[in-house]
C-alpha cells in the first residue's frame, strides 16, 4: 500500500513592510471616498446645511474620519520604516475574510493605479459581472 500525500500549495508568505505599505495606500484611498462625501452633501443640501447643528455634527464626523484614516496611514508607514527586512508574514488568512475583490487584489499585492471608485464614473455606474 502506497500513501501519496496531497501536497498544498505554499502559504503566501510576503514582506511585513510590503504589506504594511499596501494598507497604507488603502487607508489613503478610504480618507480620499470619505472626503468626497462633504462636497457632495453640500451640493445636495445646500448653503443652508450649515445652518443645522446635526448636520455640522456629520460634517464634523466626516473631517475626524478623513484624519483618523490619514493619521493612521501615516503612523503605519512611519513604523514600516523600523521593521526588519527579514520579516515576513503569512496572508492567506487575513486575505480570505477580505470580502472586497478590489480591497483583496490591492492587499494581495496586485497592482491597482488610482483610487478605488474614480471621479469618472458617475452615481448609479456600474460594471456587469
Amino acid at each position: 500500500m502506497t500513501f501519496n500525500p496531497v501536497m498544498e500549495p505554499p502559504a503566501p508568505v510576503e514582506a511585513l513592510s510590503d504589506i504594511l505599505m499596501r494598507i497604507v495606500s488603502e487607508l489613503h484611498d478610504v480618507a480620499y471616498l470619505i472626503e468626497r462625501i462633504e462636497p457632495q452633501l453640500l451640493e445636495l443640501g445646500g448653503a443652508e446645511i450649515l445652518n443645522s447643528p446635526d448636520a455640522m455634527k456629520v460634517m464634523q464626523g466626516i473631517d475626524l474620519a478623513v484624519q483618523k484614516s490619514r493619521g493612521l496611514a501615516e503612523f503605519i508607514d512611519t513604523i514600516t520604516g523600523e521593521i526588519p527586512h527579514g520579516w515576513s508574514v503569512d496572508v492567506a488568512t487575513a486575505l480570505s475574510l477580505v470580502k472586497l475583490a478590489e480591497m483583496q487584489k490591492a492587499l494581495g499585492g496586485a497592482t491597482r493605479h488610482g483610487h478605488s471608485q474614480p471621479l469618472s464614473k458617475a452615481a448609479g455606474d456600474f460594471d456587469f459581472f
